[in-house]
């Protein structure tokens, strides 16, 4: 089994190595991501234009080996635009299905909430089910199959929230922030080194290597005491007094998978309370809906899961 869980390690280092051949400064971000494509589970990316949130979707796509589509949303994109339809062909006298960019490993939704919320949903039954419904015929997504949302603060002109369930859908939300002087220094440096904008990455691994890798992931051991212990951190978000909707069982599922994976990254065959622990906001902060009277007050989301946290006693786990 150690073997195995060294494999999916070794393997996972060298994706983030070569992605960050064109990504400086972000390893920690990096490592998340990775361990939601370990886990199966769609990000969203929200910060400032400019930042590298498209760069991160981009690299990622080519040094796992796979097939990538952009989407770039706007006011007036159609559901249609994303899941395709069927265009009559005239020289055989019968509807052809047009795939739209939705079939693809790897979906880029740029600029998510600059679409209308009826856009916006055309997502929802690919990112839970991995399949789309045109004309009543349902059709399977290719495997494996992820996306990664970008969007803007809510706070900017000409933006949409996304729609609560399909928030729900999206396993991390995470932030990029802006380099510190030492790491932007380096951008400047690689680009004046390489003369070009592109860099060109290389895959290490490909659609059937990486979903082999999910499959080793699946038989990360995970204590008893630990399920119980996401269980009530979830459970203790539906009782905040600030809270008018809390985590969805959801939520717990996905601590459980992120915990798995990042136990695979770091060459462990169990997780740790520390696993769970680490993905508090990335899992938390996106699913947790305030009372209205705090809509307005900065950091309360925040406030609310590292209470939640304090009033859940950690498990000691024997053995680790």
């Amino acid at each position: 089994m150690s073997n195995k869980v060294n494999e999916v390690a070794a393997a996972s280092q060298k994706v983030m190595d070569e992605v960050e051949r064109a990504v400086v400064g972000k390893r920690g971000v990096l490592e998340m991501i990775m361990s939601a494509v370990l886990a199966g589970g769609h990000v969203l990316l929200e910060d400032f234009p400019g930042l590298g949130k498209t760069l991160i979707a981009r690299s990622f796509a080519a040094v796992l080996g796979l097939d990538f589509k952009r989407i770039q949303f706007t006011p007036d994109l159609l559901p249609g635009d994303i899941t395709g339809s069927y265009i009559l062909d005239r020289e055989h006298n019968r509807f052809q299905l047009r795939q739209g960019p939705i079939f693809s490993n790897i979906v880029l939704a740029d600029e998510i909430n600059r679409a209308s919320p009826k856009t916006q949903s055309a997502l929802l039954e690919a990112m839970q089910e991995g399949q789309v419904t045109l004309e009543g015929e349902s059709l399977a997504l290719p495997e494996p199959f992820l996306v990664i949302a970008t969007q803007n603060p809510i706070e900017y002109e000409g933006t949409f929230p996304l729609p609560e369930a399909q928030l729900d859908r999206f396993m991390l939300k995470l932030s990029i922030g802006y380099p510190d002087v030492a790491e932007e220094k380096e951008i400047l440096n690689r680009r004046h080194t390489r003369r070009q904008d592109e860099v060109e990455l290389k895959p290490v691994t490909s659609a059937a290597k990486l979903m082999k890798m999910r499959a080793l992931v699946e038989s990360v051991h995970v204590d008893s005491d630990l399920e119980e212990y996401i269980a009530r951190l979830v459970h203790e978000t539906r009782n905040d007094r600030r809270v008018a909707v809390g985590a969805s069982p959801r939520a717990s599922l996905a601590f459980l998978k992120m915990a798995r994976a990042h136990a695979a990254l770091n060459r462990r065959n169990f997780i740790l309370p520390d696993d769970i622990k680490r993905f508090a906001n990335p899992i938390l902060s996106h699913r947790i809906i305030l009372l209205p009277e705090y809509w307005v007050a900065r950091d309360i989301t925040g406030e609310v899961i590292d209470d939640v946290f304090k009033k859940v006693a950690v498990p000691v786990v024997a053995g680790a």
